[in-house]
Formats: C-alpha cells, sequence, structure tokens
C-alpha cells in the first residue's frame, strides 16, 4: 500500500480494432493509463478465431515484455489496468477476463461497480453457475452466455438491460469490438481513430499516446459495435448523465480532456473559485504534489499571491508496507513529502490539496511544515468534504473511513493541526467544470445517489463464504 491512500478509481481500459500491431499499441495506452489502476494489467488480442492472453499482477511494464507482447498476435486487442473496488487484489481477478460459451469466445474488461451483482451472482449460482472470480465483471459474461437471444450482439444488450450500476466496458470477440457506457455514463470512456481504424479508452491520453485522432465520449447508454465494415452506434438505454465529478477532481490525468473540458484547466479553476471563498491573510501558496498542483496554480493567479514549491515529492518511493507504529507512518511521509525550510520559514503558508479523506497524511504534512519555521499553516481544499461512501467504482465504501463523515469543519481543522480549513463549496466546484456541460454525480459530497446505494469491496466473497457455510 501507499503511505497513505487517496481516494481509489478501479481501473482503466483500452480497446483497438484493424492495426496489425494492437498488442504494442495496448501496452502504451495501459501505459498512459498506469494512474487509474496498479495492481494488474492484461491484454488479449485475436487473429484468425484465436484468442491469445497475458495477464499479471503488477505496473505495466513489469507484466509485458517484448516476448510476451509479440506472441499477442492479431489487429484488435482490448487491456485493462486494475485497482480492486470489488474482488480482492489477486491475479485471479485481473481482468481482462476470457471466457468460453455457446455464443462464442469473448473476453471483457470493466471499470466501474455493479451495485447489483451480488443478487444476480446468487441467482445465478441458484441455477447452477460456476464462478472463478469475485468480480463483478464476471456476472456480465455469465448473463451473456445465458441470455435466450440467439447472436452475441443481442445477449449483450439482454446482459445490459439486467446490470445496475456504473460501467465502461470494452468488449472482444473473433468479429468485433464493443464499447458500452452505462445508462448514468459515471465512468469515462472516450472513441478516437488511427486512419480507418478505431480505438477506445478510458482516457483521451491513451489516444494521444498511440496517434489516434479523438473523435467523442461514447454516450451514456450507448453502445458502438466496431467491426471490419466500421462503427455503428446503438442506443440500448436512454441517456442520464451523472458523470462521476471526481475524474474532474483527481482521477483524470491533467492532459486529458473530458467532453471537451481540459481537466488541468478544470483544476485551476476549481482553485480560482477557492480564491474567491477564502479570506485567510496568507504570504505564500504550496501545493500538496502532484494532487493540489493545478488548483493551487490557479488560487495563486487568482489571488495575485506567490506559488512556491515548499514540498517537494521523492518521484522513487514505491509501496510499502502498512506499520501500526505512529513515528514509522511518520517516516513514510518524510520519504514521501520533504518541506524547504528556506521558503516556509516564517511565512504564513496556504497548503492547498484536492481532497481530504482520512486526514492523518494532511496533519504530518502539517507538523512538517510547522517543523520547518512556517509562521502559520492554513489548509485549502479544492473540493468540498468528502462525506459519504461511493458504490460506483471508487474504494470508499466504509464510511467510517472518511473523516468528514465523523467531523465538522472546526473539528477536522484541530485534528490536522491547521489555522484554519477551507473546503470549496459544491456551487463552486459545480461552476467550475460547468464548461463541460454535463450533469454530475456529487453523491459522495451530498449523499444524492443517481443509481442507489451498493455494496462493500468484499461482499462478492463474502456471500461466497456465507453459502460455503
Amino acid at each position: 500500500m501507499y503511505y497513505e491512500p487517496k481516494i481509489k478509481e478501479e481501473c482503466g481500459v483500452f480497446g483497438i480494432f484493424g492495426r496489425k500491431n494492437a498488442a504494442q499499441l495496448a501496452y502504451f495506452g495501459l501505459h498512459s493509463l498506469q494512474h487509474r489502476g496498479q495492481e494488474s494489467a492484461g491484454i488479449v488480442t485475436v487473429d484468425e478465431g484465436q484468442f491469445y492472453l497475458h495477464k499479471e499482477m503488477g505496473l505495466v511494464t513489469s507484466v509485458f515484455t517484448e516476448t510476451n507482447l509479440a506472441g499477442l498476435i492479431g489487429d484488435r486487442a482490448i487491456g485493462h489496468v486494475r485497482y480492486s473496488t470489488t474482488g480482492s487484489s489477486n491475479v485471479l481477478n485481473a481482468q481482462p477476463l476470457l471466457v468460453n460459451s455457446g455464443k462464442g469466445t469473448l473476453s471483457l474488461a470493466h471499470n466501474g461497480n455493479l451495485i447489483n451483482s451480488l443478487a444476480i451472482r446468487e441467482y445465478l449460482e441458484s441455477e447452477g453457475s460456476i464462478f472463478h472470480t469475485t468480480l463483478d465483471t464476471e456476472v456480465v459474461a455469465h448473463l451473456i452466455a445465458r441470455s435466450r437471444e440467439r447472436d452475441m450482439e443481442k445477449s449483450l444488450i439482454d446482459a445490459l438491460n439486467q446490470i445496475k450500476g456504473a460501467f465502461s466496458i470494452v468488449m472482444l470477440t473473433e468479429e468485433a469490438l464493443y464499447g458500452i457506457r452505462d445508462p448514468h455514463g459515471i465512468r469515462p470512456l472516450a472513441l478516437g481513430k488511427i486512419a480507418d481504424d478505431y480505438v477506445l479508452a478510458s482516457e483521451t491520453i491513451a489516444l494521444d499516446i498511440v496517434g489516434a485522432e479523438y473523435i467523442r465520449d461514447v454516450e451514456p447508454g450507448e453502445m458502438v459495435v466496431i467491426t471490419g465494415d466500421g462503427l455503428r452506434s446503438v442506443r440500448y438505454a436512454d441517456r442520464q448523465c451523472s458523470f462521476c465529478v471526481f475524474e474532474f477532481i483527481y482521477f483524470a490525468r491533467p492532459d486529458s480532456n473530458i467532453a471537451g473540458l481540459n481537466v488541468h484547466l478544470a483544476r485551476m479553476e476549481m482553485g480560482k473559485m477557492l480564491a474567491r471563498e477564502i479570506t485567510d491573510p496568507v504570504d505564500i501558496v504550496v501545493p500538496v504534489p502532484d494532487s493540489g498542483i493545478s488548483a493551487a496554480q490557479g488560487f495563486a493567479e487568482e489571488k495575485g499571491i506567490p506559488l512556491q514549491w515548499g514540498l517537494i515529492k521523492n518521484r522513487y518511493v514505491g509501496r510499502t508496507f502498512i506499520s501500526p507504529e505512529p513515528e514509522i507512518r511518520d517516516l513514510k511521509v518524510r520519504l514521501k513529502l520533504s518541506p524547504i525550510y528556506e521558503i516556509v520559514a516564517g511565512k504564513r503558508v496556504l497548503l492547498i490539496d484536492d481532497s481530504i479523506v482520512r486526514g492523518t497524511t494532511s496533519k504530518r504534512i502539517i507538523k512538517m511544515l510547522r517543523e520547518k519555521g512556517a509562521k502559520e499553516v492554513h489548509f485549502a481544499v479544492s473540493s468540498p468534504p468528502v462525506s459519504y461512501p461511493c458504490f460506483y467504482g471508487l474504494d470508499t465504501s466504509n464510511r467510517g473511513e472518511l473523516i468528514a463523515a465523523g467531523m465538522n469543519r472546526a473539528e477536522i481543522c484541530k485534528y490536522i493541526g491547521a489555522d484554519s480549513l477551507t473546503y470549496l463549496s459544491q456551487a463552486g466546484m459545480l461552476k467550475a467544470v460547468e464548461k463541460s456541460d454535463l450533469g454530475f454525480c456529487t453523491a459522495c459530497f451530498d449523499g444524492n445517489y443517481p443509481i442507489g446505494e451498493g455494496m462493500g469491496k468484499f461482499s462478492l466473497e463474502e456471500g461466497r463464504k456465507s453459502c460455503a457455510r
């Protein structure tokens, strides 16, 4: 685990159809999406009806070599990088899934969470289905295989009409590549093109990396079907846009665009909105790297206050074990971030980050700044308090882990040791992203769930255990 987890998202997906070096392009696409999941990676290709799969635990660069990429032959591929929000982190749960069925062989990669997967799985198991993973993604494969519809496309639509939750899915068959978003469009999926060949990716940065031209986002409730004859759009459900606003706040790469709005510029705008709402007099603005950089830049520009790199991030710190001893946890934060005495000493510092999840790291950073001589440390957050769990693909299904669920702002301020604490208002946050012309899911801030509440991360495994007793 990292020294303290930020909010995590489940994964990134990639798909390409018609390029002779499909696996290599999928590799680069997944590499650009590595921030969306670092637990496992995988690629599936198809060549003359034969499917080829390679997936392992680890980062893209460690999972794939020139040798195993060379074995992934074919001109079409899908790929996946994972952070687990449903099911344990192990190779059995790595994606893409590859399934043989009476409808033909298919491979699936999924970003999101299905909130009714446990109920569907229990029903399917009572009917004789056998599951090999604890992924909600496998539920979709079983629904396709069991559908009374005869062809693959109609079976897929049949399955989509039974699942509920957040999902962006890429699916590969012998004949076609499919890209699907749930009716609320909670998770992203972009469509691009290299010459006459189509590409699907969780973020536009993956399109840029492989040299694809961005065409548009796949619409909520839309399924695109890509074959040798080109692309077809199928509307399988009505559009009800509730896009996850945390993509703009934290998840997506700053160099990605969502619905025509650049993520970095959106975060800068959040910082500008925050500057209009804060009144504490400060001398310098210091971002928490890397998550607070864009917002801090916007804040500094709006207020006319110097932006200073008072915290330096060690780029070479990877995962470490979690230790219960407080002094060891402090050392891990110091290993990750280092304040500069000459910048912060004697200054009234405004520290900016995109969110406070549990508060422990914020507390240690403020302590370090005071140790380096900061006169005052004010803390500003470029989003509202995260007070409610997310069931749609973020790893916050336990409300007890969220500091804002149990403390008010004054209590949080005292806990982290700041001289003041300011959160961006929800109105200000939404104003910052209004150019995207999207409707947003803000459930983690206000508890208004557009689809309904779901299950915990290990519910499918707990359900399996209870059935075994």
